[in-house]
């Protein structure tokens, strides 16, 4: 293996730009819509939990399997919180753990960015048509 494929040391920061990074990968896995929508959810409700039927309520759009996978995927990184309680059906609650609500703040920026900056980029697709339809 070589010294840019190699993972670095625990702890420390790695190369965005090799793919077996895992700074990448967890980028790759935080940047989603729906990962932006399930903490902005949780947050909102932290500290208390939120149903699974909930979450998929107020994530317009999501899945029943998408939602499933970016829960799980939240969960396996440390980010979310599952509880099961015993009924039939069974009730699942999710809640952001400490690590996940340091991401609410940053995932919040980005969406205001979005929202501040989608005029803009809304302009710019539509000249892009209209140079691809030109030409």
């Amino acid at each position: 293996m070589t010294s840019s494929t190699r993972r670095p040391p625990h702890g420390k920061r790695g190369d965005l730009f090799d793919p077996q990074c895992p700074t990448r990968r967890l980028l790759d896995r935080i940047g989603t819509k729906w990962t932006s929508m399930a903490i902005k959810v949780l947050a909102e409700a932290s500290p208390e939990e939120v149903r699974f039927a909930e979450l998929q309520r107020r994530m317009t759009g999501v899945s029943q399997k998408m939602l499933s996978v970016t829960l799980q995927g939240l969960t396996r990184d440390g980010l979310v919180n599952r509880r099961v309680e015993a009924s039939v059906p069974p009730r699942v609650y999710y809640r952001l753990t400490p690590l996940g609500l340091t991401l609410d703040e940053p995932l919040a920026r980005l969406r205001e960015w979005a929202e501040e900056h989608m005029a803009e980029i809304d302009r710019a697709n539509e000249r892009g048509q209209e140079s691809t339809a030109d030409g």
